[in-house]
C-alpha cells in the first residue's frame, strides 16, 4: 500500500535573521491530530406512473463507469487522492503489495491544495525538510528525507533530473517519494530516498482541452493549458503550457515568475511496438527574498532593499528531450528503453545581511548538461509453477557540471559574475569548477509469487562510475592554491530483499531489507566544498582511497486496502544507518576532510492513508515520529548529537468534502516539530534552532456544469510565521509564506 500523504504546500523563501530573534519569532510547536467524519448519506425517490413490468431491471444496474481521457493513468478509479501504482516498471506490483514505504501525491489532491511549486509539495510531507543555499553549495530546490542529504535524488519519468532548479506541477500526473535507502532502484544516493516526477503524456483515447486562469492576491496570475490531439488511431499529440507570476505574500517586491511548456506525442506503430517523445522547457525568474527586506522587523528603506537591490537574482532554466520505446515480445517479455538528452541552468546573487548588520553576497551558477539511457527486459511468467515477475536491465548516464559556486568563486581573482554597479547589470564569467560523472549500471530483481498468501521481492544492481573534478586556481584562507585535478573510478553493489504476508483479503504485513551508497565528491554543485557533499581528501590529500557511504534500511510494515480497494492505509516502523559517512573538517570551504570516519542512525514510525474515506469525504493523511543520533565521528563532540535539519515529528492531513454534487470544501493542516540548523550528515549542536509551527489552508470548489469549475485557495489561513531551514550559522533562514488567497476558473471542452 502506498502512504499516499496530502499535499499541504508551504512556499518556502529565504529570509535573514540571528538565531535570537528566529525563536522568538517562530510559531511554538503545535500537536496534530486526526479526527474521522461520520458520512452523509442524501436518497431521493423517483415516482412515475408506470407499470412494473415496464421497468427495466437492468437499466437499473448499470453504473457510470466511463474515465476521462484526462485522468490520471496511475490512480485508483473512483479515488482521485488515492494512487494505485507507481509508474515505474522496475516496481511491479501495486503499491498496496510492494514492500516499502513510498508517498504518492496525484495531480487532484495537488490542484485541491492551490500549490504549485515542488520544493512546497515536498517540505510539507512528513519525514522531509528543506535546505538552504549556501557558500558551498547552490540555491534552489534543496530536499532532506528522513535526515538524508536528497537533493541529487530528484528523478522524471524514472530517469535521473540534475541540477538544482526550480520545478513546477503543471504538467505533473503524480507525484512519487520513496522512502529509505533504494539504491538498486535508483542508483546511487538514495540514502533517505528518491523523488520522482510523473509527467502527462499524450492519449490516443480521446481529444480534449483544459483550460485555467487564476487571480489572487499579492499579484498572483497563473494561466494553463492542457490539450490532447488524436491525429489517428495510432498518432496524438499533447501540450501542456504555462504561464506564471506572483510577488512572495506580504514581501513584495520579492517575486516570482514561471514559463512552461511540455510537448508528447505517442505513435502506437503496431499492436506490439510504441514509441512516445516529449520536449520539456522550463524557466524561472525570481526576485529573492533573502533577508534585506526586513531590519529587526521593520522594512528597510521604501523598497526594503539596501545595496544591489535591483542586480539580486535566482534564474533556472530546463531544457530536456526524451525518447522512449516499449515492444511487447510476446505475452510475458516486454522490452522498454528510455533515453534523454537534458540541459539545466541554475544563476543567483543574494544579498543578506548578517547578524551583525554586515552585508553578504551569495554569487554562483552551474550549467548541467545530462545524457542517460535505460534499457529495461520484464519476464513476467510462470516457472517451476510460481510466478515470476524478473526485471533485468542496464543503465548509462554521463553527467557534465560547469560552474561557479559562491565560495570558490570568492576565492577566484574574478568571482562568479563581473557586476557593473553602474548599471546594475551582471555578466557571467569562466567556470571555476568543471564536474564530469560517468556511470554504467546493471540490475537483476525478481517478484516471486510463492502461493496465495505469500510474495518474495528481491533485487540486485552494480554501479560503475568514472569521477573527474577540475577546480580553477583560488586564493584559499590559508593563501594561494593552485588548479587542481581530481579522479578516480570505482563501483559498488546495492540490494533489497522483501516479502509480503497477506493472509487477509484486504491486507498485509511486511518487511524489508534494502542499501544504498554515496560516492566522494557525489554532489556536483559542491565541487571542492568537502562539508558539503564535494570532493573530500585526508590530512595527506589522497581521496582515492574513500570507500563508498553505505547505508542500510530496515523496515516493517503493514498496508490495508478498504472500502472495495477505494481507501489505503499503511503503517511502518523503520531504521536506517549510515556507515563510512565521509566528514568535512574544521573549514567546509576546502577539499580537506575525514574519510570514513562518521557513522549515525535514523529510526521512526510512519503512518499514513490515502483515498475515500466515506463517499462524500476523501483525505490523505501522514504522520512521521523520527529520532536521530550520531553514533561516530571524527569529532568525539558530534556523537550523541541529532541529525541537522531533521524535524522529529512532522505531519500532514488533507480533506475533501463533497457537500452537494456541485459543490466541495476542503483544508490542508502541515504539523512540524523543531529543527535544527547544520549540514545533514554532521551532528547539530543545538546553537540554531528554529521553532515548530502549524499551517492550515483552505479550499472550495464549485461546478457550474460539466465544462466549468470555480475553486478558491486561501494558504496560512491564521497568517502564521514560521520558518522552514536554516543555515547553519544562522545567518540565512527560509520563512514561510503570509496569508494568501486565489481564485482559479477551469474550463474543458
Amino acid at each position: 500500500m502506498s502512504e499516499v500523504v496530502t499535499p499541504e504546500f508551504r512556499v518556502s523563501h529565504h529570509t535573514h535573521y540571528d538565531s535570537e530573534q528566529i525563536n522568538k519569532n517562530s510559531s511554538k510547536s503545535t500537536n496534530l491530530f486526526v479526527s474521522g467524519s461520520l458520512a452523509l448519506v442524501i436518497s431521493t425517490a423517483l415516482i412515475a406512473d408506470v407499470k412494473a413490468e415496464e421497468v427495466n431491471l437492468d437499466a437499473l444496474l448499470v453504473e457510470d463507469t466511463s474515465i476521462a481521457a484526462d485522468a490520471n493513468p496511475y490512480s485508483e478509479p473512483g479515488a482521485p487522492y488515492k494512487a494505485k501504482k507507481l509508474s515505474d516498471s522496475k516496481r511491479s506490483r501495486d503499491i498496496a503489495d510492494t514492500p516499502a514505504t513510498v508517498t504518492v501525491l496525484t495531480k487532484e489532491a495537488i490542484a485541491d491544495s492551490g500549490k504549485t511549486e515542488l520544493k512546497d509539495i515536498l517540505s510539507a510531507q512528513p519525514g522531509i525538510t528543506l535546505g538552504t543555499g549556501e557558500g558551498g553549495n547552490s540555491f534552489g530546490d534543496r530536499y532532506v528525507i528522513r535526515g538524508y542529504e536528497a537533493r541529487s535524488d530528484v528523478f522524471t519519468d524514472g530517469l535521473r533530473e540534475p541540477g538544482l532548479i526550480s520545478r513546477d506541477t503543471f504538467a505533473l500526473e503524480q507525484v512519487e517519494i520513496s522512502k529509505g535507502p533504494n539504491s538498486t532502484f535508483a542508483g546511487r544516493g538514495s540514502t533517505g530516498g528518491a523523488v520522482n516526477s510523473v509527467t502527462k503524456k499524450a492519449s490516443l483515447d480521446d481529444d480534449f482541452v483544459n483550460l485555467s486562469a487564476g487571480l489572487g492576491t499579492d499579484k498572483f496570475q497563473r494561466y494553463t493549458v492542457d490539450g490532447n490531439k488524436v491525429i489517428n488511431d495510432d498518432l496524438a499529440v499533447r501540450l501542456n503550457l504555462l504561464y506564471a507570476e506572483k510577488d512572495v505574500p506580504d514581501r513584495g517586491p520579492a517575486g516570482e515568475q514561471r514559463i512552461g511548456a511540455l510537448l508528447s506525442t505517442v505513435y502506437q506503430v503496431t499492436d506490439d511496438l510504441k514509441i512516445a517523445a516529449d520536449y520539456y522547457h522550463y524557466q524561472s525568474d525570481d526576485t529573492p527574498d533573502v533577508g534585506t527586506y526586513l531590519v529587526d522587523g521593520e522594512p528597510n528603506g521604501e523598497q526594503g532593499y539596501p545595496g544591489i537591490k535591483d542586480l539580486d537574482f535566482l534564474r533556472s532554466q530546463a531544457d530536456t528531450l526524451t525518447l522512449t520505446m516499449a515492444v511487447d515480445i510476446n505475452d510475458a517479455v516486454r522490452l522498454e528503453n528510455k533515453s534523454r538528452y537534458g540541459k539545466t541552468s541554475n544563476e543567483y546573487i543574494m544579498t543578506t545581511i548578517r547578524s551583525d548588520g554586515q552585508d553578504r553576497t551569495f554569487a554562483g551558477w552551474q550549467d548541467n548538461e545530462y545524457l542517460g539511457n535505460q534499457t529495461n527486459i520484464i519476464i513476467d511468467q510462470e516457472i517451476a509453477g510460481r510466478r515470476h515477475t524478473i526485471i533485468t536491465g542496464i543503465e548509462l548516464a554521463q553527467e557534465k557540471v560547469q560552474g561557479a559556486t559562491s565560495a570558490w568563486a570568492q576565492r577566484m581573482a574574478g568571482g562568479a559574475y563581473d557586476i557593473d554597479f553602474s548599471t546594475n547589470t551582471a555578466t557571467k564569467l569562466g567556470e571555476a569548477t568543471d564536474y564530469k560523472l560517468n556511470t554504467v549500471s546493471a540490475y537483476l530483481m525478481d517478484t516471486i509469487t510463492l502461493n496465495e498468501d505469500w510474495e518474495l521481492f528481491a533485487g540486485l544492481r552494480y554501479d560503475y562510475f568514472q569521477y573527474d573534478l577540475w577546480l580553477a586556481a583560488s586564493n584559499g584562507r590559508g593563501g594561494p592554491v593552485p588548479e587542481k585535478n581530481y579522479g578516480y573510478s570505482d563501483g559498488f553493489f546495492n540490494g533489497h530483499v522483501g516479502v509480503v504476508y497477506s493472509p487477509w483479503e484486504n491486507g498485509n504485513i511486511y518487511a524489508n531489507w534494502s542499501t544504498s551508497a554515496n560516492i566522494n565528491g557525489g554532489e556536483a554543485d559542491s565541487a571542492g566544498n568537502c562539508g558539503y557533499g564535494g570532493i573530500c581528501t585526508d590530512d595527506e590529500g589522497n581521496y582515492k582511497n574513500a570507500e563508498p557511504e553505505e547505508s542500510v534500511n530496515l523496515e516493517l510494515g503493514t498496508k490495508w486496502n478498504l472500502m472495495d480497494e477505494q481507501l489505503l492505509l499503511s503503517a511502518a516502523v523503520f531504521q536506517i544507518t549510515k556507515d563510512n559517512v565521509i566528514e568535512g573538517g574544521n573549514d567546509s570551504y576546502v577539499t580537506g576532510g575525514n574519510l570514513n570516519t562518521g557513522k549515525n542512525r535514523v529510526e521512526g514510525i510512519e503512518l499514513g492513508l490515502s483515498g475515500n474515506i466515506t463517499s462524500k469525504l476523501s483525505g490523505q493523511f501522514g504522520i512521521a515520529l523520527m529520532d536521530s543520533e550520531t553514533l561516530e565521528s571524527f569529532n568525539a563532540d558530534n556523537v550523541g548529537n541529532p541529525k541537522a535539519n531533521f524535524a522529529k515529528q512532522s505531519a500532514n492531513l488533507q480533506l475533501r468534502y463533497q457537500v452537494v454534487p456541485k459543490l466541495a470544501v476542503g483544508g490542508n493542516a502541515t504539523y512540524s516539530s523543531e529543527i535544527y540548523g547544520g549540514q545533514p550528515d554532521a551532528g547539530a549542536s543545538g546553537n540554531i534552532r528554529l521553532d515548530g509551527y502549524t499551517v492550515y489552508d483552505l479550499f472550495a470548489s464549485y461546478q457550474f456544469s460539466e465544462k466549468l469549475e470555480l475553486r478558491g485557495n486561501i494558504q496560512n489561513l491564521t497568517d502564521e510565521d514560521y520558518y522552514t531551514a536554516v543555515y547553519r550559522g544562522g545567518d540565512i533562514v527560509y520563512i514561510g509564506d503570509a496569508r494568501s488567497a486565489n481564485l482559479t476558473l477551469n474550463y474543458k471542452f
